[in-house]
């Protein structure tokens, strides 16, 4: 039997009621984020979309700047599963190009974002933290260990391309992604039509790949 000292330091299990708290803190502060971004945010500002107090902003999510880290965090292991796994059937079915490679890279965000359109809010935020040198750390712990595997199989496509190179165009091929997540309505209202989603991952994989070619 387990003594009284060691029970006590259990963690007890958090409620229904406290996870679907949380989540609700950590959707508005993507929101806020996404929007403001991280200077122009405030903690006041996430509890009013939350529709909180700001005590319990901080219970779930810390300050300002692990509540942060906390929201990149919520989606990033889900991001890197998916594309993880459209690389592994892409390498099942032997069918490695720079075009599946790539697009085992950029389809899976689109997939998310059209099952929760609350993605393409992530994919602002992650756009934001991606140029700001103050959060480097942030794509070094949750986006490039996956980014590396794909830098590999771009490597070993294109052998004689250094890894300077093949890194330059994947940077290239993320800004490309994230901007045609973010920017589909910019797109639309430039043509004066509004193209079909899956004809424009297509055209921006096919764009991405001449690049790299290049």
């Amino acid at each position: 039997m387990l003594s009284q000292s060691t029970e006590s330091k259990r963690k007890r299990a958090p409620s229904k009621r406290a996870l679907a708290t949380r989540a609700r803190v950590l959707d508005a502060a993507e929101t806020v984020f996404a929007l403001r971004g991280y200077e122009g945010a405030t903690v006041r500002d996430i509890a009013s979309e939350a529709g909180e107090p700001v005590g319990t902003i901080h219970h779930h999510g810390g300050g300002k700047e692990t509540l942060f880290h906390k929201t990149i965090e919520r989606r990033a292991q889900a991001l890197s599963r998916a594309r993880l796994d459209a690389l592994e059937q892409a390498r099942a079915k032997g069918d490695l190009t720079l075009e599946t490679v790539l697009s085992a890279f950029i389809r899976p965000f689109f997939d998310l974002s059209h099952q929760d359109p609350r993605w393409r809010q992530y994919a602002r935020l992650v756009a934001y933290a991606s140029v700001e040198e103050r959060w480097k750390n942030i794509s070094a712990r949750f986006f490039d260990p996956t980014a590396d595997v794909f830098l590999e199989e771009l490597l070993a496509l294109m052998p004689q391309a250094s890894r300077s190179q093949i890194a330059e165009g994947f940077v290239f091929t993320v800004a490309a992604m994230l901007a045609l997540l973010t920017s589909q309505e910019r797109i639309n209202n430039l043509s004066g039509s509004a193209a079909e989603q899956d004809a424009q991952i297509n055209h921006l994989v096919q764009f991405c790949a001449a690049g790299l070619n290049r």
